[in-house]
């Protein structure tokens, strides 16, 4: 791979391409989109899936996913033909892995929905063929990924044995995407393309060159799956210290936003807003690929998972505090989904902070998200209601901010006198609203 050693920067091109069939398997967050963009561009799209509700949804040109423009485009897509879905992968020139790669127990990787994809990859492929992981993986997943087709395929050549005579090529291609802006950015932002050979690498390049405008940064597959986990520990270690210094400001009786507001005045820091813990499928979960994969190199990234990890529960230890010496408090929660204005309740701290909450206050906990339509199934079958904002606040002692979206900064002041805040968005001045001496911002 030395030809790889050093990235190279490839702008988006007009070439011409031979893919006029591919396969995107696993319609998730990542793997509608790109099937959906790459139909918009003349590409006959096969979008594949286990379940079944997600593949009638695609065939009635629904987007089940509550993404901007997502649905016009699947409906669009669908209604020219270009886009339809299955429960089988079919043939086509390249094929798109966009499978859940989570952790266990114990945060160790598992493989198992990317292994199950590459056995029903190995039944279709032809010489020519394409496949692309964009599953955040640990190091090493690609190639592997190699060896289970060709255990699949023995009559195939794979290029961790054949190299650059190999008659499938196979890359790694993780995404960068923020939920609520998903289209854009898989169009504008850079791609890093990784591939087990460079003529992988190149192959892959041009697959994405049919709709990515940004560059694309050619390298090795193992290269390209360490960088995409180095992001999200970067991130995730840069929340650790907002969240172990809102800590230390509680402890103190400082205000941490007033603290970082006037931190970042500094042209050299730039500490990022604390929160009730780490969510979404990126950053709460990929740093322990990393730990997984070196343990004794990443106290730095452990620590930080363990602040981050640790952080749920000391919210629900200040909303118990507020709750003392109310007779069955009612308790509400100001948001479900992991960031602002999506309804995405991956891995999102105020889950696991509503589900505690439920089983340790005497009275009522109610939950308010204006971009969710139902609770998830780890709270429909408790005690726990999904309100309006109108009525949670007209009977709630207590209040706590889990979730920064655009509708509570709305909420009159007037609604919140009297009452115990808890906000650990930042999103109100306690003050300002007259609030109880039990309130916390943090």
């Amino acid at each position: 791979m030395t030809e790889l050693g050093s990235s190279r920067i490839l702008t988006k091109t007009n070439a011409s391409h031979d893919f006029h069939r591919v396969c995107v398997v696993g319609l998730g967050y990542v793997g509608l989109p790109t099937a959906a963009i790459l139909a918009t561009k003349g590409i006959d799209v096969v979008g594949v899936d286990v379940e079944a509700a997600r593949v009638d949804a695609v065939n009635a040109g629904a987007a089940y996913i509550a993404e901007p423009d997502l649905g016009a485009m699947v409906r669009e897509s669908v209604e020219r033909g270009r886009l339809h879905a299955r429960q089988e992968v079919v043939a086509a020139d390249a094929f798109v892995v966009a499978v859940p790669t989570p952790f266990g127990r114990n945060h160790e990787p598992d493989l198992r929905c990317l292994r199950n994809a590459a056995a029903s990859l190995a039944r279709v492929l032809v010489p020519g063929n394409l496949v692309v992981l964009e599953s955040t993986s640990p190091v090493g997943t690609t190639e592997a990924v190699c060896k289970w087709l060709a255990e699949g395929s023995p009559e195939l050549t794979f290029p961790h044995t054949a190299g650059e005579d190999s008659d499938i090529r196979v890359a790694y291609s993780p995404e960068r995407i923020l939920p609520g802006h998903i289209l854009a950015e898989l169009v504008n932002n850079d791609r890093v393309v990784g591939g087990v050979t460079p003529s992988c690498a190149r192959a892959a390049s041009s697959l994405y060159r049919i709709f990515v405008q940004g560059t694309c940064s050619m390298t090795s597959a193992r290269t390209a799956e360490l960088v995409k986990l180095t992001e999200n520990a970067y991130r995730d270690v840069n929340l650790a210290f907002a969240n172990e210094l809102s800590l230390v400001c509680d402890a103190l009786g400082l205000d941490p936003w007033e603290v970082i507001e006037l931190s970042n005045r500094h042209p050299r820091v730039d500490v990022l807003r604390p929160g009730p813990g780490v969510g979404g499928h990126c950053v709460a979960v990929d740093p322990w690929f990393l730990v997984h994969a070196a343990p004794d190199q990443t106290p730095l990234v452990q620590t930080a998972r363990q602040i981050n990890d640790g952080k749920p529960q000391w919210v629900v230890d200040r909303v118990l505090a507020a709750c003392d010496g109310l007779v069955n408090p009612t308790v509400a929660c100001l948001g479900l989904a992991y960031k602002a204005n999506v309804g995405d309740l991956r891995e999102s701290p105020a889950v696991g902070i509503v589900v505690r909450l439920e089983s340790m206050v005497a009275g009522t906990v109610l939950v308010v998200d204006p971009h969710v339509a139902g609770l998830p199934d780890v709270l429909v079958r408790g005690r726990v209601k999904l309100v309006d904002q109108d009525d949670a606040l007209s009977v709630a002692d207590v209040v706590v901010v889990l979730t920064d979206h655009r509708e509570f900064l709305n909420i009159e002041p007037d609604s919140l006198i009297g009452k115990r805040l808890i906000d650990t968005r930042g999103l109100w001045g306690v003050k300002d609203h007259g609030s109880s001496k039990a309130s916390s911002r943090f």
